[in-house]
């Protein structure tokens, strides 16, 4: 079955709530590092999941989802948080890549990625950061697809384990096409 990633409007991510939010309790009842600790309320996912819809109807936010084509369930999204300062507008930062239990190490957060990047580019967003857990499976992926790391920073948070764990820094450069390029430069004013 093929898989398909879409990106989601507000509406459509207000309709997929549910699923959203039953993304983000399978990831954090797994154990991944993704901001929340275990038991994850459901009061408090849900108001996680309705600042990212709002941040995507301010235009501040892509939100990606995977899903095979043909099938209701989500099998995993990504998100792209765009910097909105004037000096920033060609930085963004990947962020909450989640994929459930059932479709990992079947290429669903490698896809994400890849769209994510294409999303990326199309916004003229050519400096993607992320952190993730020291240690995660998610670096192999990360530094797989080209992303460089930067560093550790210690004790920078608390994980299901109740222990201050390190985050591991990285970033990648993207490139654009020709007309990417021009699409973004300044306007010439002749003197």
């Amino acid at each position: 079955m093929a898989l398909l990633i879409t990106s989601l409007s507000p509406a459509e991510a207000q309709a997929l709530l549910p699923q959203l939010h039953a993304l983000l309790h399978d990831a954090v009842d797994s154990g991944a590092s993704v901001g929340f600790l275990p038991p994850l309320p459901a009061a408090e996912a849900l108001h996680y999941w309705q600042s990212v819809v709002a941040a995507v109807a301010a235009g501040s936010r892509v939100l990606l989802v995977a899903r095979h084509s043909g099938q209701a369930g989500l099998l995993g999204t990504v998100q792209l948080d765009l910097a909105t300062r004037p000096n920033s507008l060609h930085r963004a930062e990947v962020s909450k890549l989640l994929v459930h239990r059932r479709a990992r190490r079947q290429g669903v957060a490698r896809q994400l990625l890849l769209a994510l990047e294409d999303q990326a580019r199309q916004l003229a967003r050519t400096t993607l950061v992320l952190d993730t857990r020291h240690g995660d499976i998610a670096e192999q992926l990360y530094q797989e697809m080209g992303y460089q790391f930067v560093g550790l920073i210690p004790e920078y948070f608390l994980n299901s384990d109740r222990q201050l764990h390190a985050t591991a820094v990285y970033y990648k450069l993207l490139e654009l096409a020709i007309d990417e390029k021009l699409r973004v430069l300044p306007p010439i004013v002749a003197v």
